[in-house]
């Protein structure tokens, strides 16, 4: 096996940026890619105009390409905010304020993947009270995944470039998942493993391949450290996502890593 037997999709929220993200879509099908994934790409509207969502699916569908996944709004992403569910007051009611509003626009465009980012520990809170906050918002956030034939993800940051999320490690993000499961039993929360993310906290990336891999519901890969292309770093990423599809991993991995100086366009060389 090898990157030839992968399904690659690209993340137009960290590669194609030197581009307007209207034009993202048709970069990335002229690459090659058939298939395409966003953080959610209004920052400060977690209810954004109808325009800009059809403007927006447009694009998408004019491309000819697939979108296999979609965040939930998670603040200022990339920034200091870095997920919104379990932040009290304003920010995880906008997180609920965008729950039926991107569970649509996946619908309408057939994502079956919606990224639900847990939110950084904040001042004068009790870690208790935001982990309860938290699994009410994922509980409904499985709720309008599973109303549009969705699943939730459930996705480990790292803790050297996140540190104040609580979620840092993939045995933490099964025990959130194993818990909204248990809530709602829908079933249909799973495992966001990013390999990047799993590196930079240090964790045996084979072992947590063997351990979690049915209950993986989407893969993201960058080459560590830098987080870049395949073959910029030091992790045996063709290896591990061998090892993935021999657990019985058949799903997308999401291309979320830094072109760096060069236009995202070039930056593929390694699929070859």
């Amino acid at each position: 096996m090898g990157y030839s037997d992968q399904r690659f999709n690209v993340n137009l929220s960290i590669l194609f940026t030197e581009l307007p993200l209207l034009e993202r879509p048709a970069a990335a099908a002229k690459a090659g890619f058939g298939a395409v994934e966003l953080w959610w790409p209004w920052v400060d509207a977690p209810t954004p105009e109808q325009s800009e969502l059809d403007a927006l699916k447009k694009a998408i569908e004019d491309a000819g390409v697939q979108l296999v996944g979609l965040n939930f709004y998670a603040g200022q992403l990339p920034g200091p905010d870095r997920g919104a569910l379990s932040i009290p007051g304003e920010e995880s009611e906008k997180f609920r304020a965008n729950l039926a509003v991107a569970a649509d626009f996946a619908k309408a465009l057939g994502c079956t993947a919606l990224n639900a980012l847990y939110g950084n520990r904040v001042g004068g809170v009790d870690p208790a009270v935001q982990d309860e906050l938290a699994l009410e918002n994922l509980v409904l956030a499985a709720r309008e995944a599973d109303r549009v034939g969705a699943i939730l993800l459930i996705e480990a940051l790292n803790a050297p470039e996140s540190p104040k999320c609580p979620i840092v490690s993939a045995p933490k993000a099964i025990e959130i998942v194993d818990k909204v499961n248990a809530a709602t039993g829908l079933g249909n929360a799973k495992f966001l493993m990013d390999l990047y993310h799993l590196s930079m906290n240090g964790e045996d990336l084979p072992s947590v391949i063997k351990q979690y891999a049915a209950k993986t519901g989407h893969v993201q890969i960058a080459d560590n450290p830098g987080r870049g292309a395949p073959g910029t770093g030091s992790l045996p990423l063709e290896g591990l996502l061998d090892q993935l599809k021999k657990a019985g991993y058949e799903g997308w991995v999401g291309l979320e890593y830094k072109a760096g100086d060069r236009p995202s366009a070039e930056s593929f060389g390694w699929l070859s």
